[in-house]
């Protein structure tokens, strides 16, 4: 065994470069003939007098022999990559059922080269289900191209990282390549960047592959549009992002340059379409770039669009009106209503009652929804007793300090002071009658007094009620709160990106690759939900991380054996998967063990 180096030129600039192969030489009657056992490519940089330590330590693995001196550190890591690599793609497959009996030594078992298979073999499946490599050939990706765009999608789903973590996890601890028949060691890290940029080039006939493909797959029917936006922080400056701008984070990341991702849902849950815009863009300007379009000529009636208050402004409002999109939309108006004896409960279980009210506007001819929730009611009183609680400790510590050395005193000041405390707590402050007696003689504050004020609450401050708009006129209550609270839908989706998918936080700094990695992000999740929504119709409810979670364990592994004939025996295949890990294979109709089963014998 040797290492041969060729020089070849290139197709597209003409310039040289070497490629290295490990080669064997066998003699064939008088004849002596080299077989390349491994292409290595390009990327080999071991000085040459090393080459033949390690082909020699290469042999040695192959046939089992244990090794007596200690070998360099990136000779060894070398070695075992190359000789497992050689293994399982110098072997053939074994016959289902055929019985094959060896006599071993049982002291001379090795398992080697281990890697994950599970979670990789669910998200192919749903991969191959929607037909996503056959979109990709009439896009014109090449094979390469295809296997790369496999491994970004399925590392995005079961690694979540940056390209460069997902190029190493492809070469070093995924068995993606083993399942699609792809060598990514032979993928290079530039090549993952390049699929970036490409898929980003085909967005939106992606997109709207994807939705269609869906759609009819489950045979769903698009009634109700979901829209809303959120943000994610860039990590760095963003000094050369036309997306980056400071702005209101709603992950608490104001400190960062933000990007805002604009989606689509269907009632379903699966994605029509996205937008990546600034990072300071206005909420309420972004609806007609993306609803308007979306009208499906097939259908009867144009979807039902549900959002909420920041984006559902009167211009967007009339906006929705002129183009005849009904709609459900949380109301902006102060004024709120609620009549419990003319309400219907369109919620009830231990922790919390929802109940709906409709009225008809007279002045717009909508229909207005006004819902009391006991655990909103709940929630806002908790965080009005907090603002209370602060409001007294503030107005305590300034009356205290009337009567301490070096504390403010004068009139002027503590009237100042109470200012203050009001603007803070204006909440509470509002519920309060404020008195301060001064003392004639010194002109200081010598007493301060806040007496709660009593029957205050108005129907602009009802606790637990909330006002939905529509345009709707036969949607029962029931129907038009179930039918808006799919917006939550939506906000999961938005923390399956963020956090079970790695959308945040942004680490590329140009403009295409930001967009590439929230649209890779967004393929991913269309797989996800894919699987889960399978699984929900077996009333398998489980989060993407918890699958995840649940699936880690089975791996690809090479059994090496030594016989008592002297054959060394390498076999390579999946690991038994659990039982829980079995029962999501039967639901998604999957193989329980992924991958072939190969076997090679070294003679």
């Amino acid at each position: 065994m040797y290492i041969r180096r060729t020089t070849i030129k290139s197709r597209k600039d003409g310039k040289q470069y070497f490629a290295y192969r490990l080669v064997e030489s066998k003699r064939i009657g008088k004849k002596v003939r080299q077989y390349t056992l491994l292409n290595i490519g390009a990327n080999f940089s071991l000085p040459r007098d090393l080459w033949q330590s390690l082909c020699s330590r290469i042999q040695d693995i192959i046939s089992g022999q244990k090794n007596l001196f200690e070998v360099n550190q990136e000779i060894e890591r070398l070695a075992q990559d190359y000789a497992a690599r050689i293994i399982q793609t110098q072997t053939e497959d074994t016959q289902e059922g055929k019985t094959d009996f060896h006599e071993i030594d049982v002291n001379s078992l090795e398992s080697i080269r281990p890697r994950s298979i599970s979670c990789e073999h669910v998200a192919l499946e749903a991969f191959q289900l929607l037909e996503l490599d056959q979109k990709l050939k009439e896009l014109k990706f090449t094979g390469p191209q295809i296997a790369a765009v496999t491994g970004t999608i399925i590392g995005r789903m079961c690694q979540p990282g940056s390209e460069l973590s997902t190029h190493y996890w492809l070469q070093n601890k995924s068995g993606l390549g083993e399942l699609i028949d792809h060598d990514f060691d032979k993928t290079s890290l530039y090549r993952m960047y390049q699929i970036s940029d490409q898929l980003l080039k085909h967005k939106r006939p992606l997109e709207e592959y994807l939705f269609t493909k869906e759609q009819s797959l489950f045979e769903l029917r698009e009634t109700i549009t979901l829209y809303d936006l959120t943000n994610t922080y860039f990590e760095g400056t963003g000094l050369y992002n036309d997306l980056a701008f400071h702005g209101h984070s709603k992950e608490k990341r104001s400190d960062c340059p933000l990007v805002t991702l604009g989606l689509v849902l269907d009632g379903s849950g699966f994605p029509k379409r996205s937008e990546i815009f600034k990072g300071n863009v206005n909420e309420a300007s972004t609806l007609p770039t993306m609803i308007q379009g979306l009208q499906d000529n097939t259908l009867f009636e144009k979807p039902t669009i549900v959002m909420d208050a920041g984006i559902a402004t009167q211009d967007n409002i009339e906006w929705l009106n002129t183009n005849l999109y009904p709609y459900i939309v949380v109301s902006r108006k102060r004024h709120r209503e609620f009549d419990e004896d003319q309400s219907y409960v369109v919620k009830k279980d231990g922790n919390c009652t929802v109940r709906a009210q409709k009225v008809i506007d007279s002045n717009t001819g909508e229909t207005l929804l006004y819902c009391h929730s006991t655990r909103k009611e709940k929630k806002e009183a908790s965080i009005n007793n907090l603002v209370y609680e602060r409001f007294d400790e503030a107005m305590t510590q300034l009356e205290q300090g009337l009567h301490k050395k070096r504390y403010v005193k004068k009139y002027d000041k503590v009237l100042e002071r109470i200012g203050r405390i009001k603007q803070r707590f204006s909440k509470a402050a509002k519920q309060y009658d404020i008195q301060v007696t001064k003392d004639k003689n010194t002109g200081n504050a010598i007493k301060i007094t806040w007496k709660q004020k009593t029957n205050l609450q108005t129907k602009d401050e009802l606790p637990g009620v909330y006002c939905l708009r529509t345009s709707h006129k036969t949607m029962s209550e029931s129907q038009l709160w179930h039918t808006y609270t799919m917006l939550t839908d939506l906000e999961a989706v938005f923390r399956s990106l963020k956090s079970e998918l790695g959308l945040r936080p942004v680490y590329h700094q140009i403009t295409d690759r930001v967009s590439g990695h929230l649209f890779i992000t967004l393929l991913a999740y269309h797989l996800v939900h894919t699987i889960r929504y399978q699984l929900k119709q077996s009333d398998i409810n489980i989060s993407w991380d918890d699958l995840r979670k649940m699936l880690t364990g089975q791996n690809r592994v090479t059994i090496s054996m030594q016989c008592k004939n002297g054959y060394i025996i390498h076999v390579r295949k999946s690991t038994r998967p659990e039982p829980d890990q079995q029962e999501i294979y039967k639901t998604l109709g999957l193989n329980m063990n992924p991958g072939k089963t190969i076997k090679k014998i070294i003679t």
